[in-house]
């Protein structure tokens, strides 16, 4: 998270404006309610989307009061680069194109940064159905996934850790919200490799999710799909992650790695009881 001494108020205020820009949507936003979603006053709102504008960060529409802002295309540009610059996504994109001309469903491929699965690769199913994975999009761990995933392949206190600074916020009535209840799920996906968001970041969809895995076993990031909850049922779902192994191996092998059923035994071996775990 870094050190908060040497932090930029300013700074951080105008990644938080690049945010709510970001959560407005293709509609853009209005300075009022920029102002009033970040706690600052509409000069200081103001001054920092200036500078944002100068930059390409950030556009604007209209004028007046009907005067809107989205992002810019220097973010895209930006974004290109620092996918690029993954190896990860790199070797995983040819192997999501064929996993989804094998199952017809949307395929991602996410990494952890500051506490958040945030997706670097995606590979949109064919059909008139599109979801909202946006690269560079900042998940919730403990609703999504890719974010249990990622979550359940870390030792268990740093896992923790993790969501508590974030926080478990309820994404729908189906998410779950606290340590013990997530703790479990991480023993679940330990146990078959895999992990499922029924309806737990969105209602109507489901994703399941497997890891990928670097040298020694290293948690690297983590693959998916997506598709809508009425168009899989219970039974299809162990088939469907059997799919997602074969291909996320591919991955981890080319990147030094074991496959994940290797992977997620050798943790097995050396993880500590949850009770252990809380008492530390």
């Amino acid at each position: 998270m870094g050190d908060e001494r040497y932090r930029v108020q300013s700074l951080g205020r105008a990644f938080d404006l690049i945010e709510a820009i970001a959560a407005s949507g293709r509609a853009g936003a209005r300075l009022t309610d920029l102002a009033r979603d970040v706690g600052l006053s509409k000069a200081a709102a103001y001054a920092i989307l200036v500078t944002l504008l100068a930059r390409g960060v950030v556009v604007d529409i209209g004028e007046g009061m009907t005067r809107r802002y989205r992002l810019g295309m220097t973010l895209v540009r930006l974004g290109d680069l620092a996918v690029s610059g993954t190896g990860l996504a790199d070797i995983a994109m040819p192997i999501l194109r064929d996993l989804t001309q094998e199952i017809g469903m949307t395929s991602r491929v996410a990494m952890m940064d500051g506490g958040f699965a945030v997706v670097v690769g995606r590979v949109d199913a064919p059909g008139a159905i599109r979801f909202d994975a946006a690269l560079g999009r900042r998940e919730r761990p403990h609703s999504s996934g890719v974010g249990k995933v990622l979550l359940a392949s870390l030792p268990r206190a740093e896992a923790f850790a993790i969501l508590e600074r974030a926080g478990c916020e309820a994404q729908t009535a189906r998410t779950l919200t606290t340590l013990d209840a997530l703790g479990a799920e991480f023993d679940r996906i330990a146990a078959c490799c895999y992990a499922v968001d029924d309806e737990e970041d969105h209602e109507g969809i489901i994703c399941v999710a497997v890891g990928i895995f670097g040298h020694g076993g290293r948690s690297l990031g983590a693959v998916s799909v997506t598709t809508l909850k009425q168009l899989l049922p219970p039974e299809a779902i162990p088939p469907l992650a059997g799919a997602l192994l074969r291909h996320a191996d591919r991955i981890s092998l080319a990147l030094g790695g074991p496959t994940a059923a290797d992977a997620w035994a050798a943790r097995a071996t050396v993880r500590l009881p949850l009770a252990a775990v809380a008492e530390g």
